[in-house]
């Protein structure tokens, strides 16, 4: 009697599977890298692209309004003089501290179940501290100055302001933006080179053989390859820490109730990995649907991510638990009346939308069931990615709208300018990323395969 093919067995993880058994090495090859190679565009591809598109026009026309008319076209005021852009700055910013944590930390970790989302999270970093880098650039009002910030030699004899939190966020996002670019491209590599010998235009061997810049799989290329992600992995990951820490102190040094406050660091970083996290997840629950890619993206990723979710959520929590428990605890008039204000103030609603969004909706995650439940937990990733916004909105203009003097309170409300700026650059970020996705290989091959048991009698190519 004939015997069926063997399996292969499941991953170690007894209770997961890492991907659907029968995958060898070359179906996952040829599953992910036709998502690239393949000759025809889909058509959901143009029509994603071309909305996203037309969205990016909004930038680009607020932004030009903005260089003829300046930023008195922003709603910013007395005494609201940072808005929408500084709002959407550490928005952005949070949102690409996913990326750099799953590709850093758990690679140091030895955790493979980043490898399916690794790779799409690096270039979310990188597309999301695209989209921040405008704002501050924008926001002083002389754009085409920005290059001052740099300590650069001139004949003025003239350095940076090093006591300006602004200059500090020029060196941490630059320098947090140069090691995830490498890192990035780095961790590609091996896979352009896949392309490359796999593409059958001229064209496609041109481009990704450049990009691959000669790489051959020799014994000296992955020893150099390896020892060139451990020190990048190193280098990032004092900087998830450090980036978003940088960025707090542009509120923890100033002295406005509600800002100066010891606990914004570590507040700041653990919101930054919840939103980050909230993004991955809206990315990835979408995508794993449209390219078919259950098998690699699997509910043990999800779990997980929604697990780390959950965690940083508690962590958010235990923040805004302390910011008013320090505000009554303190005896400080100042900060207690922010927290009244906060409460029952005019912009009340949106701090009690807040507290839903980032303390309440995340508690279904302790259920399993919703953990693996994709549309839920689709849901859940949206309504985080409002509240980690709200929460910007809550300790910018909420904190400096009615300061120490009340000769001096004010309102402030976005103007339509704010809202294209804002718009827009979510059409630059997906964009970005549907371009990305249509070039580049969106999950990671040569790590995929050292996970995968090759199916008998298949081929390990």
């Amino acid at each position: 009697m004939e015997h069926d093919e063997q399996q292969p067995s499941k991953a170690v993880d007894t209770e997961y599977e890492v991907i659907e058994p029968g995958h060898s090495y070359r179906s996952v090859t040829d599953h992910i890298s036709a998502i690239v190679l393949t000759r025809k565009t889909p058509k959901t591809w143009l029509i994603g692209f071309g909305v996203s598109f037309m969205v990016l026009s909004l930038l680009l026309m607020s932004l030009g309004g903005l260089l003829v008319k300046g930023i008195g076209l922003w709603g910013v005021n007395q005494p609201v003089g940072w808005g929408f852009d500084i709002i959407n700055f550490v928005w952005w910013i949070g949102i690409g501290h996913a990326g750099t944590l799953i590709s850093a930390i758990l690679l140091l970790l030895r955790q493979d179940w980043r490898t399916s989302i690794n790779r799409f999270a690096e270039a979310m970093t990188l597309f999301a501290v695209a989209c921040a880098g405008i704002y501050p650039v924008f926001h002083t009002g002389r754009p085409w100055l920005a290059y001052w910030l740099f300590p650069y030699p001139n004949t003025m004899g003239t350095w940076p302001q090093v006591l300006s939190p602004l200059v500090w966020d020029v060196f941490a996002v630059s320098t947090y933006a140069t090691v995830s670019a490498l890192f990035w491209y780095v961790g590609m590599i091996p896979d352009l080179a896949t392309l490359r010998d796999r593409a059958r235009a001229k064209g496609a061997k041109i481009f990704y053989g450049m990009l691959a810049m000669g790489w051959r799989g020799s014994a000296r290329h992955w020893a150099r390859y390896e020892t060139a992600s451990l020190l990048l992995a190193g280098l990032a990951t004092p900087l998830v820490i450090s980036v978003h820490t940088v960025v707090s102190f542009d509120f923890a040094v100033g002295i406005i109730p509600g800002w100066h406050a010891t606990i914004f660091p570590p507040y700041f970083v653990a919101g930054a990995i919840f939103a980050g996290f909230a993004m991955v997840l809206t990315l990835s629950i979408p995508l794993r649907v449209f390219y078919k890619l259950e098998d690699f993206i699997t509910n043990r990723h999800l779990d997980n991510m929604a697990k780390v979710m959950l965690a940083t959520g508690l962590i958010v929590g235990y923040g805004y638990m302390m910011e008013t428990f320090m505000a009554w605890y303190s005896g400080n008039p100042y900060e207690s009346f922010l927290m009244k204000n906060r409460f029952s103030g005019p912009y009340m609603w949106f701090y009690w939308a807040l507290i839903t969004c980032n303390v309440l909706a995340p508690q279904i995650l302790w259920w399993r069931r919703f953990r693996r439940n994709v549309t839920m937990l689709f849901v859940v990733s949206i309504i985080v990615s409002i509240g980690m916004w709200l929460e910007r909105f809550i300790i910018i203009p909420v904190s400096l709208h009615r300061d120490f003097l009340p000769s001096s309170w004010g309102m402030y409300w976005p103007t339509s300018w704010d809202w294209m700026t804002f718009i827009g650059t979510l059409g630059l970020f997906a964009s970005l990323m549907f371009i990305f996705l249509r070039l580049l290989p969106m999950i990671s091959i040569f790590e995929m395969r050292t996970i995968v048991p090759p199916a008998e009698g298949r081929s390990k190519e």
